[in-house]
């Protein structure tokens, strides 16, 4: 999956456990190990926000986009005309 969590980096930081969290969060244990291992189809903003203020941090700290496939990122931004430095002739 692209999207990588790093939940347990921040927890390591705060010397934090997963119960702990789940407590402070108001979540089941059961659920922040689906949410930290990758497994979640989604996440609710209010998990996330609560997640954040919890761990003190921002949702990038906990959430990062990674292609599937290396190179995906450069060929959709280059796909896009992203990758086109402003007042180019591009295309």
């Amino acid at each position: 999956m692209p999207i990588v969590v790093e939940i347990d980096v921040m927890l390591a930081k705060r010397k934090m456990s997963v119960g702990e969290l789940a407590d402070r969060v108001g979540i089941t244990p059961a659920n922040l190990a689906v949410l930290k291992n990758g497994r979640a189809k989604a996440v609710r903003f209010t998990t996330l926000a609560a997640l954040c203020e919890v761990l003190a941090c921002q949702p990038g700290d906990l959430l990062r986009w990674e292609p599937e496939n290396p190179g995906d990122g450069d060929r959709a931004a280059h796909e896009s005309g992203a990758s086109a430095p402003a007042g180019s002739a591009a295309g």
